[in-house]
């Protein structure tokens, strides 16, 4: 049984096949008959939107659920939950606060569970932001440089995996005080990434032919909002920063994003910008995954 917690639980070409399903034109019917769990501890509009809408264009049935519905570890044990959607679904994708909950829902053996977001990982994000690396510049992106600007969070960690597992170069440029675990470093490593850390957003920038920013505060970590908006003041990524990129760089962004702090206005609505394809991407890699998953 297959599961998507984190990038590289798909070997390389697993990845690119995935990806061709998800540029494909044509839409197979294969989740027809079946039914799909969407579990939100947190709540999204890309997320559920993209998922809803890709369960409906392979013919399944894509049903929403809170997590105070579930009460995972309150009303009943996280694996007790999983091995009851398991006997109504063929799938059950998860939005959750913390990784270890995907990890129980895997530990079942009872269906495929993929990770729409959790504490550690994102993959759902890094699909769409390949497809769309892809749009821009064709199927292979071996060589091209993605330049992070912003906290090593979740969305850095997976698109860090992908881009390593497809040749990609990836920068990172973040205050001292904010690299990532060693933990993180081995694994992209293992994936084949070696991304350059750099404190100085120009410097991470120059010459690179995207350059992604993500929000400075994550949900959950409003707490420590005013530190760390303090201590990212300087890697906004503004006209100025998008000047030191190659001529026919675009920017990318997760979403949402709180314009005037991790982006400008004018670079996020500007020329250069792909946000808007990279969301509706969204919905074509989750698509393109759950085709592949269920033929597995």
């Amino acid at each position: 049984m297959r599961h998507l917690l984190e990038i590289d639980d798909l070997s390389t070409d697993e990845l690119k096949d995935v990806l061709a399903r998800s540029a494909a034109a044509s839409l197979d019917r294969s989740l027809t008959g079946k039914g799909v769990a969407l579990v939100f501890e947190k709540p999204s509009a890309r997320t559920r939107n993209s998922c809803e809408m890709a369960v409906y264009q392979l013919g399944g049935l894509g049903v929403y659920i809170q997590g105070m519905e579930l009460g995972f570890d309150v009303r009943e044990t996280t694996e007790d939950i999983g091995r009851t959607l398991a006997g109504y679904y063929d799938i059950v994708c998860a939005r959750v606060f913390k990784h270890s909950t995907l990890e129980r829902l895997v530990s079942t053996d009872s269906v495929p569970i993929v990770n729409l977001l959790s504490d550690a990982a994102h993959p759902m994000q890094a699909l769409a932001d390949i497809l769309t690396l892809q749009q821009e510049f064709g199927a292979d992106i071996s060589g091209k440089t993605i330049a992070y600007v912003g906290d090593p969070n979740n969305v850095w960690r997976s698109l860090s995996i992908a881009a390593g597992m497809l040749g990609a170069n990836l920068r990172l440029a973040a205050p001292a005080g904010h690299k990532p675990s060693d933990e993180d470093l081995a694994r992209i490593a293992a994936a084949g990434g070696d991304p350059i850390i750099s404190h100085s957003p120009q410097e991470a920038v120059d010459g690179a032919d995207a350059v992604y920013t993500d929000v400075w505060v994550s949900m959950g970590e409003e707490g420590d909002a005013e530190a760390k908006k303090e201590a990212f003041s300087r890697f906004t990524v503004t006209n100025d920063v998008m000047a030191a990129a190659d001529s026919g760089a675009i920017f990318m962004h997760c979403l949402p994003a709180h314009r005037g702090e991790e982006v400008a206005s004018e670079v996020a609505d500007g020329p250069a910008s792909r946000i808007w394809p990279q969301a509706e991407n969204r919905m074509h890699t989750a698509r393109g995954l759950l085709s592949w998953l269920i033929e597995q």
